[in-house]
């Protein structure tokens, strides 16, 4: 069988199987758009089982939390496999002290409502389309936003997307949109 590739995808070797000798095992190198450099950890974490608890991304920086999120975005399809959006009007718990930029947000977000390596979103885009369902949670729900002076504060910072007009400011003016009740503790 020769070795093919279709654009940046290839197969990069072939061996017998040792499940039937009627099977080969390939080695795949795929290509992908939004895949980030750094990722491949998460992957293994996957792979192996180990990606079930809370809080794992909270020790990265932001190149890693990026990478974090774009495998997040692409394991979500296969996870969330079948499973509908959970029921109108649940409450996610979203913890502000793990807000230290919106990328840490988009982060906190994935996990309050899909457990952990969850994805609702990693762009302003992707979370409005999140929010029209799909991704895990159906509205009108509400988020619990705790230690949300911690979260403001970081998120006071960040970019601006209008004058006087914050990134925290423009989540709350999206989720109220979208009929999502944001209770600030």
């Amino acid at each position: 069988m020769p070795f093919t590739a279709t654009g940046h995808n290839a197969v990069t070797a072939a061996r017998p199987s040792s499940l039937d000798s009627g099977l080969v095992d390939l080695s795949v190198t795929l290509y992908c758009d939004n895949a980030h450099f750094g990722g491949e950890w998460v992957w293994n974490l996957i792979r192996d089982g180990r990606l079930n608890r809370r809080d794992i991304w909270h020790r990265l920086d932001t190149e890693d939390r990026t990478a974090w999120l774009a495998v997040a975005l692409w394991t979500s399809a296969y996870q969330r496999r079948g499973r509908p959006d959970s029921a109108a009007g649940q409450v996610f718990t979203l913890d502000g002290q793990a807000v230290t930029d919106i990328v840490s947000f988009y982060c906190a977000l994935g996990e309050a409502i899909n457990g952990p390596g969850g994805y609702f979103g990693w762009n302003l885009d992707a979370l409005w389309d999140c929010l029209h369902g799909g991704w895990g949670a159906c509205s009108p729900f509400t988020l619990e936003l705790l230690h949300s002076d911690v979260a403001r504060e970081h998120l006071l910072t960040d970019q601006a997307v209008d004058a006087g007009q914050t990134m925290f400011d423009l989540l709350l003016e999206i989720f109220d949109e979208k009929g999502i009740e944001v209770i600030l503790r």
